[in-house]
């Protein structure tokens, strides 16, 4: 049996400014020649299909006519919600749309019952749970309130609750942040808050995870995020898109990937002025890429972008790298952290205001109640 895991398509996106519905029209296409390649049984994708919670008519557009395409091809297809869509939105009328062979997970109230999927004497049970919080399981099990202190308790909750027969092939669609997974700077990020620790997806024999833009493993191989069909942030220049493949025969499942070729790319270059205007540094390049582009002129290039944009029309981002602004960035460097998690922003705010570092009783009610906070 074979599947396919997707997941962040981000449809409706905007990166500097740059509408990236086109490029996502023209990737799908590449996923769907993909399928016809490989021939699946089925397609997972793992939450975050719009990018906003109200996504505008250009990607409803786009799902639809995806989806339409993934029906004509008598495929069966397991959707669920991340944390940028709405999970009422995305899963109105799945009663309907299930019979084409669509399914959406519902919003999460509890139940999560499995799909199962036989092909040749295969079977395997597939689970879907939407991006959950704390405060939905809570909410959905209040006699758990006690044991539910973080995202990893919620979420081993939830997955209690499904009475998984580990004796069968168990797939798990998911959409949270595992605990050492390497993010990018395209993604939310809560502070570290959000952690769920692997151990949580012991009994499933592969998870498909989304949230995480970069294709990768985290802990076994069998968990793992497809990562985003495009480039979302200059952080994910270096990244190899994908759509990773499954094949699976009884409980042993092989991976592989397929690689993503997009419309265009999205590269970092520098250089000064003259070098990156010469035909001789373009002329073998793809100019239209999505570019950001650092020069190391000394002096500023009066109306930069707009020159260097008539060779280069997708350039999204300007820098310089010279000697004023190696100082401004030693100077902001006595003073700048990278990727703080709010309570450690938390705690240098308190020592500036009362001239002492938080105690551990203070510490741990700050804790609380930054989770609390995280949690509605």
């Amino acid at each position: 049996m074979r599947l396919l895991h997707l997941s962040d398509f981000h449809l409706g996106k905007r990166v500097n400014e740059f509408s990236m519905v086109e490029d996502q029209r023209y990737i799908l296409r590449k996923v769907l020649e993909i399928i016809d390649e490989e021939k699946p049984d089925g397609v997972m994708i793992a939450g975050d299909i719009y990018d906003k919670s109200v996504p505008n008519e250009e990607a409803v557009k786009l799902l639809g006519g995806f989806l339409s395409n993934l029906a004509k091809r008598e495929l069966q297809v397991y959707i669920i919600s991340g944390n940028h869509d709405s999970a009422v939105k995305l899963a109105f009328a799945s009663d309907l749309i299930d019979r084409s062979g669509i399914h959406f997970s519902p919003v999460y109230e509890g139940k999560v019952e499995p799909f199962s999927l036989e092909e040749n004497g295969n079977k395997i049970n597939i689970y879907m749970l939407p991006f959950v919080r704390p405060i939905t399981v809570k909410t959905v099990f209040p006699e758990e309130t006690d044991n539910i202190k973080n995202y990893s308790d919620a979420c081993r909750v939830a997955i209690d609750h499904m009475d998984v027969d580990e004796t069968k092939c168990n797939i798990l669609i998911a959409h949270q942040f595992v605990t050492g997974a390497s993010r990018s700077d395209s993604e939310e990020m809560i502070g570290g808050l959000d952690n769920v620790d692997v151990s949580v997806f012991d009994a499933f024999d592969y998870v498909a995870l989304g949230h995480i833009h970069g294709p990768q493993r985290v802990g076994r191989d069998t968990v793992r995020y497809s990562g985003t069909p495009l480039k979302y942030s200059f952080s994910e220049a270096n990244h190899h898109k994908s759509v990773t493949i499954l094949d699976i025969e009884g409980k042993t499942i092989a991976i592989r990937t397929a690689p993503l070729i997009p419309k265009h790319d999205m590269r970092e270059i520098s250089g000064t002025f003259e070098e990156l205007t010469k035909e001789s540094f373009y002329q073998d390049q793809k100019t239209d890429d999505y570019l950001h582009v650092t020069l190391t002129d000394e002096e500023d290039i009066v109306d930069g972008m707009q020159k260097l944009r008539t060779i280069y029309p997708n350039l999204m981002r300007l820098d310089y790298d010279n000697r004023r602004t190696r100082e401004n960035q030693e100077i902001a460097g006595t003073e700048r952290t990278t990727q703080k998690s709010e309570m450690e922003y938390f705690e240098e705010f308190f020592e500036l205001q009362n001239n002492q570092p938080m105690n551990e009783e203070q510490r741990k009610f700050s804790e609380e109640l930054i989770r609390k906070l995280q949690e509605v």
